[in-house]
């Protein structure tokens, strides 16, 4: 590819925008425009090569136009916008160098520019596969390092149930849980991901969720003195089960509802009280209110990779033209560990 050459620039943009319905592939559109490879003008802009790009189940919310989330919703017939890594291909910007791999926002395209070089950060320096960084170093990795030991603050030997744990958080939340000495027993959709977290991820125990006729009593059969941690990421009658079987002074973090992003309206959960007579926290957060820990997670993460104590699970789909369908796979439950979409 030379500077000032023109190339095809395929895009995954936004075709409609949901009700209440699960995101469709035919949400979504694949549109080729023609790009030249150049910047102008006196910014500070970054032109960008997509590697790798991360669909995240919290991006369903942005394909609704009035869901009044911590992000705006995507625009129509524009590029959908996500986490990814990249390789410079252009930079006007002093701290970004030709064939830099940098990550952070960008687009669902085949090249991006980065306005400003904003929202990215350079990841060259790092020796460990480039989609790590949308995945055990990035915000998936970030969110269960805070999630669960920043909230939780968890204790040797304290009982911890995780739901969607083969998921891309769930699988990573598991693993720290054993790192800090405690029992964990998971939820999963598949007899397959159920022997995935025993077999592969440490998992003290699992289940299959879908062929449960009673969660509470599941929970009771698993945790029979109770559970001290919940990590929290489906809600709906997993939650409502999970509050019947607390242990006094027991913690709830709250990462995710995923069975309430499909319908796009929340679910009321009945045995709230459940918080009081357990004396009981539960708490939501988001990443963001985090970021001063970003090195220190970084670094916590780094060491116990280069230690083969922390396995990372990757579910990659190749091309762009197939990220819809990678997308919708999340709602389906298709995915084992990290969904990653590979350009």
């Amino acid at each position: 590819m030379t500077v000032g050459s023109t190339v095809d620039n395929i895009s995954i943009r936004l075709r409609r925008y949901l009700t209440n319905e699960q995101p469709a592939e035919s949400d979504m559109e694949v549109v080729t425009t023609k790009l030249t490879l150049c910047l102008t003008g006196d910014t500070q802009d970054v032109l960008v090569q997509n590697l790798y790009l991360s669909p995240d189940p919290y991006m369903c919310n942005r394909m609704r136009e009035t869901f009044d989330s911590y992000f705006p919703p995507f625009e129509l017939g524009k590029p959908i916008t996500g986490l990814g890594v990249s390789k410079v291909i252009l930079s006007n910007h002093p701290e970004f160098q030709v064939n830099d791999i940098i990550t952070g926002f960008t687009s669902w395209e085949t090249y991006s520019v980065i306005k400003g070089g904003l929202g990215i950060r350079n990841v060259s320096h790092f020796d460990v596969p480039p989609s790590y960084h949308i995945g055990i170093l990035g915000i998936t990795g970030f969110t269960a390092y805070a999630g669960f030991l920043q909230i939780c603050s968890p204790k040797k030997g304290e009982q911890v149930f995780v739901s969607t744990a083969a998921g891309a958080v769930g699988h990573v939340v598991g693993q720290l849980a054993k790192l800090t000495g405690c029992r964990v027993v998971g939820s999963a959709g598949s007899d397959e991901k159920v022997e995935l977290l025993k077999t592969k991820l440490g998992y003290d125990d699992a289940f299959n969720y879908k062929t449960q006729s009673d969660l509470k009593a599941t929970l009771k059969r698993y945790f029979p003195e109770g559970i001290d941690i919940y990590f929290e990421n489906v809600g709906g009658k997993m939650l409502e089960a999970a509050l019947d079987n607390l242990r006094v002074h027991a913690r709830i973090s709250l990462c995710g509802m995923i069975s309430q992003y499909a319908s796009g309206c929340g679910e009321g959960i009945p045995n709230l009280i459940q918080l009081i007579w357990k004396r009981a926290k539960m708490q939501g957060f988001l990443i963001g209110d985090y970021m001063h820990l970003q090195e220190e997670f970084i670094n916590y993460m780094v060491s116990h990779l280069k230690d083969n104590k922390i396995t990372v699970i990757e579910d990659v789909v190749d091309g762009l033209e197939n990220a819809p369908g990678a997308f919708v796979r999340l709602f389906q439950g298709k995915n084992s560990g990290k969904q990653v979409i590979r350009l």
